[in-house]
């Protein structure tokens, strides 16, 4: 009887579940980035250059209410680095954060009404959320 190669073994598997779900976290972040400098251009014009486009996005209010999902993307990525293996806890952690970031509302402030104005306006807002919520939930 040979035996087969494990898919992750035990020990690698909260490392590819925190990668999985940065990779979800970084796809929506892009998804929310495009759909915000749409509705920026809409309202003030084109950007003229990438480089204008990425003042706006660090230092115009405008774009302010994405900084602590980008956050949340610097910290899994140190973590990613770090030296420390990655524990299921600490997948669980990035978790019970991402799904406190990610609640929307009509009446809220700051992100949950700006989240919530970006899923009723574009259908990609909402995908990348359902895929972000796919890994939420992974077990």
């Amino acid at each position: 009887m040979t035996s087969q190669p494990d898919s992750p073994s035990n020990a690698d598997q909260p490392r590819q579940d925190l990668e999985n779900l940065r990779q979800s976290i970084l796809d929506l972040h892009k998804t929310l980035i495009d759909s915000e400098r749409a509705a920026y251009e809409e309202t003030f014009g084109p950007i003229e250059s990438q480089n204008k486009f990425l003042q706006l996005l660090i230092s115009d209010p405008w774009f302010a209410w994405l900084h602590p999902l980008s956050e949340l993307v610097v910290v899994m990525d140190e973590v990613l680095d770090g030296e420390e293996p990655v524990t299921a806890e600490r997948v669980k952690q990035f978790r019970g954060q991402t799904k406190a970031l990610l609640k929307a509302s009509e009446e809220g402030q700051g992100f949950e009404r700006s989240y919530f104005e970006a899923l009723q306006r574009e259908p990609d807002v909402v995908m990348a959320h359902a895929e972000v919520a796919k890994r939420m939930n992974a077990k």
